[in-house]
Formats: C-alpha cells, sequence, structure tokens
C-alpha cells in the first residue's frame, strides 16, 4: 500500500512538473490587406529542440485568433502559411501571446516600382565588375505583396557572371537570395523573393569580359524612377541624351536617366580602367540623410541595412541622396554575403553580448536599440528561413542540405532568443 501511495505521488509530481513546463501561446493574425482578421490560415509551432520540426498546428478562427499548446520552455517559432507566403514571428520562451500580420499575395501588384537601379563599375586586371543596387518601393493600395516564381525580374548583360547575390525586406537585414536565370533570353532573371509593401532592395555582384571599354543596353523590368551608373573618375564614359551628370559624390562621377520606361531604349559605353575609391564609406556616414546608418571609421562594425527610411523626396537636387549609405558603401555586398554564409554554414561561430564576432559584421544591432539587443538578427533569421523554404521549393536543396542549413539557423536562434530571454529577465 506504502509502495502504491509512493509511486502515485511520483506521478502526480511528474505530472506538475510536465505542465509547469507546457504553456499555451495565444495570437491574432491581421490581413493588413484587408484590415480585418486573417480567418482560415494555417498557424504552426516549430520547434528546434529536435531541429526545426513542426510541433503543433491549428487554423485562425473567424476573429483570426489561434491558440497553441507550447509542449516545452525551448525556443519555437510561428509560421502563418497566407495565400502560399508564409510569415514568421519568433516565440522566445515564456512568450504567451504573438501577434502575426499578413498580406494578400499576386503576382503581379500594382504599385510596384523601382525608384532607383543603381550601377557601381570598376574595371582592372580582373576584367569589368560590377555591382547592381535595386530599390523597389511597393506602394500598392490596398497593400498587398507581389511574390511567385518572377516576384522581381532583373535584365544583366549576356555575358555575366554572378558573383553573389543579396535581397532585404522593408524591415529586414540582407540575406543570400539567388536569382534564377529565365529560359526566353541570356541575362533576364528574376528573385523568389517576397516584395512586401514599404521598400525592398535586391543586390547583384557580377562580372564581364573586357578589351578596355564595354557597351551596355540596359533594360528595366518595372518602371524606374531613377537609373544611375557610378564609375571612377578615371573611366570615361559615353551616353545618349537620356543620361545627365550628377553631382553625388566627390570621387566618382555618376550619370542619372530619369523615368525609365521597360519599352525604353537605353544604351551607353564606359571605357578605360579604375577603381572607386572605398573611403566613401566615411563620407557616407556624413552626406546620409536617412541612408541606412551610416558606415563608421571601422568597417568592421558597419551597419550594413539598406534604406532606414524615406529620406529626401526624388526631386530634391540630389535624387541618390537617400540611398548613399547603401551605393557608396564598396564592401556592402562582401558584408552581406557574409551574413548570409554566417547564417547558413558557420553556426558556432560566437556572438556574444548581441555584438558580432569578428568577420560577421552584419549582425550588429539596429541603431539605437539597447546594447545586446538581437532584433536585426532575428530579422535576418526570418528572412534567411523564408530564403531556405523556398530554396527547399524550388529543387535547390537536397534534404541533406536542407536539414543541415536547419540545424545551422536552430543553432543561431537558439542564440539570440537566448540573449532576449536574458535581457527580459534582467528588466
Amino acid at each position: 500500500m506504502k509502495r502504491i501511495w509512493i509511486f502515485g505521488a511520483m506521478m502526480a509530481l511528474m505530472a506538475a512538473s510536465v505542465a509547469a513546463q507546457a504553456a499555451t501561446v495565444t495570437g491574432v493574425v491581421t490581413n493588413k490587406t484587408t484590415n480585418k482578421p486573417d480567418a482560415g490560415d494555417a498557424v504552426v509551432l516549430i520547434s528546434f529542440s529536435q531541429g526545426m520540426q513542426e510541433s503543433a498546428r491549428t487554423k485562425t478562427d473567424a476573429h483570426g485568433r489561434f491558440s497553441l499548446d507550447v509542449p516545452d520552455n525551448n525556443v519555437h517559432l510561428i509560421r502563418v502559411d497566407h495565400q502560399k507566403a508564409a510569415y514568421f514571428e519568433p516565440l522566445p520562451p515564456g512568450t504567451k501571446h504573438v501577434d502575426v500580420t499578413v498580406y494578400d499575395v499576386g503576382e503581379k501588384v500594382a504599385g510596384v516600382a523601382t525608384e532607383a537601379d543603381v550601377m557601381r563599375i570598376e574595371a582592372g586586371p580582373q576584367g569589368l565588375q560590377v555591382v547592381q543596387n535595386y530599390f523597389v518601393k511597393n506602394a500598392s493600395d490596398p497593400p498587398k505583396t507581389q511574390f511567385g516564381m518572377k516576384a522581381y525580374e532583373v535584365y544583366l548583360p549576356p555575358d555575366a557572371k554572378i558573383q553573389a547575390s543579396a535581397a532585404a525586406g522593408p524591415s529586414g537585414m540582407p540575406v543570400s537570395s539567388s536569382p534564377m536565370p529565365q529560359k526566353d533570353k541570356p541575362g533576364h532573371y528574376a528573385f523568389v523573393f517576397p516584395v512586401r509593401p514599404g521598400e525592398t532592395r535586391f543586390q547583384l555582384s557580377y562580372s564581364l569580359p573586357y578589351n578596355g571599354s564595354f557597351k551596355f543596353t540596359p533594360r528595366v523590368a518595372l518602371p524606374t524612377q531613377n537609373l544611375a551608373v557610378m564609375l571612377p573618375k578615371s573611366m570615361s564614359f559615353k551616353g545618349g541624351a537620356q543620361f545627365e551628370q550628377a553631382d553625388v559624390e566627390k570621387d566618382a562621377n555618376t550619370y542619372l536617366a530619369k523615368n525609365v520606361d521597360p519599352s525604353q531604349a537605353l544604351e551607353f559605353t564606359v571605357s578605360g580602367t579604375g577603381a572607386l575609391p572605398q573611403t566613401t564609406q566615411q563620407q557616407a556616414s556624413s552626406g546620409d540623410q536617412g541612408g541606412g546608418g551610416g558606415p563608421e571609421a571601422n568597417p568592421a562594425v558597419t551597419d550594413t541595412r539598406p534604406g532606414g527610411g524615406l529620406g529626401d523626396p526624388l526631386d530634391t537636387p540630389d535624387p541618390l541622396q537617400k540611398y548613399k549609405g547603401w551605393i557608396l558603401s564598396g564592401l556592402a555586398l562582401l558584408l552581406v554575403i557574409a551574413a548570409g554564409f554566417f547564417l547558413r554554414a558557420r553556426p558556432r561561430e560566437a556572438v556574444v553580448g548581441g555584438a558580432p564576432a569578428p568577420g560577421n559584421s552584419p549582425l550588429v544591432p539596429t541603431p539605437g536599440a539597447p546594447a545586446g539587443s538581437s532584433g536585426s538578427l532575428m530579422d535576418a533569421l526570418k528572412q534567411e528561413l523564408f530564403v531556405l523554404e523556398t530554396e527547399r521549393l524550388e529543387g535547390k536543396l537536397s534534404e541533406a542540405e536542407y536539414a543541415e542549413q536547419k540545424a545551422a539557423l536552430e543553432q543561431v536562434l537558439r542564440r539570440a532568443l537566448g540573449r532576449n530571454q536574458a535581457t527580459v529577465n534582467r528588466q
């Protein structure tokens, strides 16, 4: 009898312990396209205790509400699937309520245009090197996300060899995102990356064969307010009447074509050799007005977030003012790709106090955020998770590669959410 009582007491204690660890998270999903609760969409709880595995699933009710049982006090993620697009929100340990915003999705959305298409051109013994930045504004009304297999199309010279590429959402850190070649003609690519309401940035780095001069015939896929070409003063530019010289940076020449239509024929030729000075990073810091928190004297701790505010309107004397913090930094793409490399291939490197280890400078807190803030990192991880799932759907990743990269993200998420929770506990 005594043994039975002891066994019953032990079972009761175990049940109490499990109950103490388990919790329920509630939330509301709002569709900002309709400004109504999002009803009937799948809400998935993703657990990281044994890799990124689905732990629980439910659907939003008529009022957009959901409730999920969280089995433990470990790291989790909330995913809402809305019209084939996934929206993520982190679930730090102890969190009891999470709200998620979604938008209706369209393959082509009215109100999406390119505010600026900026080409940074250099030439040397290795040939012609181009870093091209696209600043895309989604001003759809009502707001919708443009997403599909051709979410954003670009046209490059047919002989271009892409070396690196990246994308960043309206409030996210840059992540590695590879454009897909289209079959209709060489040089036609499309990013499979959501163009959400607000401003999205794309960046490509590519090389071209070069014998001292090269003729570009640029083409835009969307109406483009500003198409800019930036090159060293030691190089020559010869273009049509559509281009006018713009005063953007004293150590480089910039040529600008305004209000370019997709059907418009453009061409220009560059010749000579030269490199754009890297010292423009520091000048961007003093001259940037909303360009993304200009780089500091030490580029290893640079804030590489493109944009960061509407800045000056495009009809000011310098129509590219708001983008200076991004287009003038010669290290921008290298740092972006370092971030993607860290997230995908080097999850075990130390990140202490919210600051990245040397060489991982993109993973820095948002300017103005308290020390140790992981907000920027969380944005980066959410974006990277989206890219990971997209590449799996496209068949770019094997199951082994997918599992390995999920494990990498799991470790980084654990650290980020752990720091988040520690900060909350201290407060």
